[in-house]
């Protein structure tokens, strides 16, 4: 078992639940992620309400390659890769803004928010020295920047794939919907209507991306452990003295430990039950601002009007496969786990809000946020010193002989 496979040559042993250190560690098994995994499936790369405008535009990521989502002046989105035809220099360094034109600072070349090669005659847009260089034999029309194989926007978050020919967004969510859809419909029980609540926090972590993904897809097993810190704390939507998740966590606790749905043909996973025919229960939320609790209880009052008799799942975390993580309840975030090499990990986080909440109920959750998930929050760096260790203690030479349980 020098390699850290198991005795029947495999990195996985499902039978006795048994997984080789290698796949958190090796080179070539995370190039095999990159080609079959990250170049094949749908990848989340971001939400509508980050491009509200023709022209606007932020960089994103898929694996380990850099797109540019935009919005045409015909409100098209559209996700690029962002490398430049001519010699591959990214056209695009800016995290956000807004552009009618993306120039490459290598040698010129233009693009519009489409993708397309400007067309504008002359020799200042598009291809610098048209003329001279390329005698206009060069056919512009078929030099634009890369699309992706496919693109869906979903309730406001945006997907994309550069494989032509798997299956349609629609197949690969599944049934994973019913949790999606906890997360991104509104509080009072409507259709989408999220936003990303200010902007999107970044940070790289010495982890494997895989240990981050699993934490969201399956494991209520390190909570009561890794995050007694926080429960002491007191500083859950529950108020002093409840647990970080409030009344909704403790009362639901049993639904969130008993409940672990999985999707293996889909590699999707939520930490909850299997959907049911009715709405849980309503339990008073941030007690301690009368003004936001009255709000939580007013929309909850209309969800479970709105729901009466439909289907719905309690929400709890959750992983769409490979690399999407959720929280759909407080606090209600999405976060993308981009990898950047077998030991490196790269977090995209969103926190999400009703569009027409009020202000002073976006002010709080805002705060709130910050105070518990992020690089600076309490509960991420806790999992994060899990995260990071393991990684590293997955390296060493005589440590990748023994495997996990």
């Amino acid at each position: 078992m020098g390699n850290g496979r198991q005795p029947n040559g495999r990195w996985v042993d499902v039978e006795r639940g048994i997984i080789s250190r290698e796949i958190f560690v090796n080179e070539d098994i995370y190039r095999s992620e990159l080609e079959q995994i990250f170049a094949r499936t749908w990848l989340c790369v971001g939400h509508e309400s980050q491009i509200p405008e023709p022209g606007d535009f932020f960089l994103s990521r898929m694996g380990e390659e850099s797109v540019i989502v935009t919005r045409d002046p015909q409100r098209k989105i559209h996700v690029l890769l962002n490398t430049c035809r001519h010699r591959g220099m990214k056209v695009c360094r800016y995290d956000q803004g807004n552009t009618s034109v993306f120039t490459c600072p290598y040698h010129g070349w233009s693009y519009s928010t489409d993708g397309g090669l400007v067309q504008t005659p002359g020799d200042l847009f598009g291809v610098p020295q048209y003329k001279a260089g390329y005698r206009e034999q060069l056919d512009k029309s078929k030099w634009g920047l890369i699309h992706v194989a496919r693109m869906e926007v979903y309730k406001g978050t945006i997907w994309a794939t550069w494989d032509e020919s798997g299956p349609s967004f629609d197949d690969y969510l599944g049934g994973m919907r019913f949790y999606m859809d906890a997360l991104l419909d509104a509080r009072d029980g409507s259709e989408g209507g999220s936003e990303v609540l200010g902007g999107m926090v970044k940070w790289r972590m010495p982890c494997n991306w895989k240990f981050a993904a699993e934490n969201f897809a399956w494991d209520t097993y390190h909570s009561p452990t890794t995050h007694k810190s926080a429960e002491l704390a007191g500083m859950g939507p529950g108020g002093e003295g409840q647990e970080r998740h409030g009344s909704v966590h403790k009362n639901q606790a049993k639904r969130f430990t008993s409940g672990l749905m999985a999707f293996p043909s889909l590699g999707h996973a939520s930490i909850t039950g299997p959907p049911e025919v009715g709405a849980e229960p309503w339990f008073p939320e941030f007690p301690n601002d009368p003004a936001v609790a009255e709000y939580f209880k007013e929309v909850e009052a209309k969800r479970r009007e709105r729901l009466k008799g439909k289907v719905t799942v309690t929400p709890g975390n959750g992983n769409v496969f490979p690399n999407t993580a959720f929280h759909p309840w407080f606090p209600r975030t999405m976060v993308v786990w981009h990898p950047v090499g077998p030991s490196q990990t790269e977090a995209w986080r969103w926190y999400l809000v009703d569009k027409d909440a009020p202000w002073e109920v976006k002010d709080l959750l805002r705060r709130y946020y910050m105070r518990f998930s992020g690089p600076a929050g309490m509960v991420e760096s806790d999992d994060m010193d899990n995260w990071v260790y393991a990684t590293e203690a997955s390296r060493g030479t005589i440590a990748r002989r023994y495997p996990y349980h």
